[in-house]
């Protein structure tokens, strides 16, 4: 069972593996499997790729009937743009489906760097000779722009211009408020208000009542909103890092849009209106840099599981703290800075001072050209090391000439 965004490019990439592929968003084919999914199943030559299962969910119960006759693997694929577990109903992919979560291409799948260790295994290793740069190193305003064009494959693929990657994520924007959440919303407007706020607080830990304020709705309203744009893979709750050694810690989660490119789009602002806001300008580097590493875990065979990490007073704040095999920890601080120093890295210093053996290694990620040791065990690695040696080219735009380019 493939999930994720819709356009992440899950029924492409499932095809290829597939002899026969089914759309069940299509009347036409959904109808005969709601008539008689297990005779609709039979018919077919395996494997068999069953897209948008979720509009037919009793298709499901087939596979399970399917499986328990023919306990060969590999025989379906699912995959479905809506994640829905069935929670009045017993779930019956138990023991039967391997889920795997898909998103957009990373920028390592873009430059074609798709062999090697994922970012968090090589920094777990805690050596800085396991991270190379590309002979080109992004500067600040390409960060921006890599960012805001993000990672759909179809205008990655088609090479859109800036004002047609414009208008395709409106409109995926619009769609998905208008037409792909699951259920009956009465009032978009609303949940497009949600979507800015979410948007607009990407990478932070806003209380639920600041967002309730800000998008202006009910309590049970927000619950609803944010549990509809998870189901539809846009939204992303990293919960927060605790432990007996650190205390006083915040518990709220840490909400991300998954896609920073949905995440400029909501807010229409263009390269140079970023820049020129450091808070909106951190908050879309940290949710750019997630939406490279979050991807990485699924080719982990025991994928680390990652939190944040933040006091009440907001005095100490590491952005992800990924916890490996035996409770070990990986730390990672995002900065907007070209040159950081050791003050840059005190809070991961004190998440290593406080966890002691079981703190691996961490990284300040800054938007710079060099990698060095900032203190023991915690390095200074500019973001591109994240995917590493050159590939093919990014064709990032050369920024205008300017002060607001630096």
């Amino acid at each position: 069972m493939v999930t994720g965004p819709r356009a992440a490019g899950k029924t492409t990439t499932a095809a290829r593996s597939a002899a026969t592929t089914v759309r069940l968003d299509q009347p036409a084919q959904a109808a005969a499997f709601r008539a008689d999914p297990d005779a609709a199943l039979s018919a077919l030559t395996g494997p068999i790729l069953l897209d948008e299962w979720q509009e037919v969910p009793e298709v499901l119960g087939a596979v399970r009937r399917a499986v328990e006759r023919n306990g060969r693997a590999g025989r379906f694929i699912l995959t479905g743009s809506v994640r829905t577990d069935r929670k009045d109903q017993t779930w019956p992919g138990t023991g039967r489906l391997v889920r795997l979560q898909m998103y957009g291409l990373t920028i390592r799948e873009q430059v074609g760097k798709l062999v090697g260790d994922t970012f968090l295994a090589r920094l777990s290793r805690a050596d800085i000779r396991a991270f190379e740069l590309p002979s080109k190193v992004p500067t600040l305003p390409d960060y921006i722009e890599l960012a805001l064009r993000g990672g759909f494959p179809e205008p990655i693929i088609q090479g859109y211009s800036e004002e047609a990657l414009r208008r395709w994520l409106a409109s995926y924007i619009d769609q998905l408020i208008t037409h792909d959440v699951p259920g009956v919303v009465r009032d978009p407007g609303r949940l497009r208000r949600f979507f800015d706020v979410m948007a607009l607080n990407t990478a932070g830990v806003p209380t639920d009542v600041t967002i309730r304020e800000a998008a202006d709705v009910q309590y049970r309203t927000a619950e609803r909103f944010e549990t509809l744009l998870g189901d539809v893979f846009v939204l992303d709750n990293v919960p927060a890092y605790a432990g007996n050694r650190l205390q006083r810690m915040v518990k709220l989660p840490k909400r991300y849009i998954v896609e920073p490119a949905l995440a400029g789009a909501s807010l229409r602002m263009d390269r140079k209106a970023i820049l020129g806001d450091a808070d909106l300008f951190g908050r879309l580097l940290d949710t750019f840099v997630m939406a490279q590493i979050r991807p990485e875990l699924a080719l982990e065979a025991a994928p680390p599981r990652l939190y944040h990490l933040r006091d009440a007073n907001g005095r100490r704040e590491v952005d992800i703290v990924s916890e490996h095999g035996a409770r070990s920890v990986t730390g990672i601080e995002v900065k907007a800075s070209a040159a950081p120093g050791v003050d840059d890295a005190k809070h991961l210093i004190f998440l290593r001072d406080r966890l002691k053996d079981r703190f691996l290694a961490g990284a300040v990620l800054h938007t710079g050209p060099s990698a060095f040791e900032l203190a023991p065990r915690i390095f200074a690695l500019p973001i591109c090391s994240i995917w590493g040696q050159d590939g093919r080219a990014l064709g990032l735009r050369a920024p205008p000439a300017g002060p607001e380019h630096p």
